[in-house]
């Protein structure tokens, strides 16, 4: 590493000695988020909210592919109303914020700034909801939550985040868990094919399902650390909503019924996944079909400054119609430092071109997950350039699925399950029997956390904890 580069990345500790240090770093050195003045509350800077931006967009776009459509609730939730759904309450009350007086007057009745919104949403449906012929409801909502959290750390667990929430309403229980499904499927698509991030799909047991549901499907990623993290959800919430807020529709038989509700939800934690996953040593790496930047074209101007900038903004100009490109022609920078700046903030591809290239007809270009250089000719730029894209992005994949592999074991004995708990491993797969007491037991003894039931299980084997027969495969690993 160059003298020059070792200045820009100083601050950045081992990813493999001080994963969190160099976590935190890259937050801050990448300027993706910064510590506000209120405890537990972060400040998204511009370019990490670009990520979120980029993930908004491309849910928006799936969402309405799929008949959904989007508008907005209240933040304060009346007391009264949060504790309609008993388990829902019970599941929340320890992270409420409460709002107790407005202006110099005290309230009658404390509000609650939403943790989550199934409890102002459901009596809007109660009013809205008359007959079959107004269902499926299919709404969703893009906004903040606030969840009292004791510790925190940036883009993982902060008491305020940003998400969506879908929230919608069915005849059936059966259209309700293909609604659950459809959107795992949705979830499944942006973490492997837009983040790159290889998952684990299945469902939560009932001891990690969401408050109120009867169950929860659940999306399982493996950080670099070795734990585990909840990438997203989808709640199938029956009629436990519904009964508490009388939502009732007039069926066709002339009968009065319960809807079925779902709800479901990724959030900016999304954007503490793409940075464990992806980063390095020298700061973040980021999957061009999320990357704010896909293409960074940095001239070296020389003797021949106004060619070299003249061909290098022609070549912005050509580029941009067929990737995210930045001109960096900044001249109170030197190239060296534009280019440790640029692989720190992850940018895919670097395009570098001087007087020699420009003579040549070529530039020179430089992927952030390998760093050689290759010259490339100016004619027919445009198809190099998607199919470079293209490759970083399966890169970044193969890289993510070969460590899920890598870090996935079975283990059939207590003794082969500790072991791998203790030495983080990664996923631990074993049989479980579906009673709670033996779920208990590991957790006690391990330390390790249930995380998934996968969606397609064919149990085998015992329970690794009483040793009959095994009803369901379970994946426990540490977690975030």
């Amino acid at each position: 590493m160059s003298t020059e580069a070792q200045a820009f990345v100083k601050e950045i500790p081992s990813k493999a000695d001080q994963f969190p240090d160099w976590y935190t770093a890259v937050c801050l050195k990448a300027e993706l988020a910064d510590y506000s003045p209120v405890r537990g509350f972060m400040v998204i800077r511009p370019y990490g909210y670009a990520l979120w931006e980029g993930i908004q967009r491309w849910l928006d776009e799936r969402f309405k592919a799929t008949g959904h459509v989007t508008g907005y609730f209240p933040l304060l939730v009346p007391e009264g109303y949060l504790k309609k759904e008993a388990e829902h309450v019970e599941g929340f009350a320890p992270q409420v914020a409460w709002v107790t007086q407005g202006g110099d007057e005290e309230l009658a009745e404390r509000l609650a700034i939403r943790p989550t919104s199934e409890a102002i949403i459901m009596p809007m449906y109660a009013k809205w909801i008359q007959s079959y012929r107004d269902l499926p409801v299919l709404y969703l909502q893009w906004n903040s939550v606030v969840r009292w959290e004791k510790a925190t750390r940036l883009f993982l667990r902060t008491s305020e985040f940003l998400w969506h929430e879908g929230h919608t309403a069915h005849m059936s229980s059966e259209e309700a868990d293909r609604e659950c499904l459809t959107i795992l499927e949705i979830y499944r698509q942006l973490l492997e094919d837009v983040l790159a991030i290889p998952i684990l799909v299945g469902r939560k047991s009932p001891s990690e399902k969401f408050a109120g549901a009867d169950w929860t499907y659940t999306l399982e990623a493996l950080m670099p650390d070795r734990q585990a993290i909840q990438a997203g959800t989808s709640h199938y919430l029956g009629q436990n909503f519904a009964k508490a807020f009388g939502v009732k529709y007039l069926d066709r038989d002339n009968t009065e019924k319960f809807v079925w509700t779902t709800s479901w939800a990724v959030s900016t934690r999304l954007i503490g996944s793409l940075i464990m996953a992806h980063g390095d040593d020298r700061g973040l790496g980021l999957p061009p079909r999320i990357a704010p930047i896909q293409v960074v074209i940095v001239p070296i101007l020389g003797k021949e400054g106004d060619k070299v900038r003249s061909a290098a903004a022609a070549l912005a100009e050509r580029l941009g119609k067929v990737a995210r490109v930045r001109l960096d022609d900044r001249d109170e920078y030197t190239p060296g430092w534009k280019f440790n700046e640029w692989e720190m903030r992850g940018v895919p591809l670097r395009l570098e071109i001087g007087p020699r290239d420009v003579a040549a007809g070529q530039t020179v270009m430089v992927k952030r997950t390998g760093g050689e250089k290759s010259p490339v000719k100016l004619d027919g730029i445009e198809q190099v350039i998607q199919r470079s894209l293209d490759d970083v992005q399966r890169q970044y994949f193969t890289q993510a699925k070969a460590f899920l592999d890598g870090h996935t074991v079975s283990a059939t004995t207590m003794d082969q399950f500790e072991e791998a708990i203790r030495d983080r491993r990664g996923f631990v797969k074993t049989g479980w029997c579906q009673a709670q007491a033996c779920e208990d037991a590991i957790r006690t003894r391990t330390g390790a956390s249930p995380r998934v039931i996968p969606l397609d299980d064919k149990p085998q084997g015992v329970c690794l904890s009483c040793g009959k027969p095994a009803t369901a495969t379970m994946y426990y690993a540490r977690a975030y």
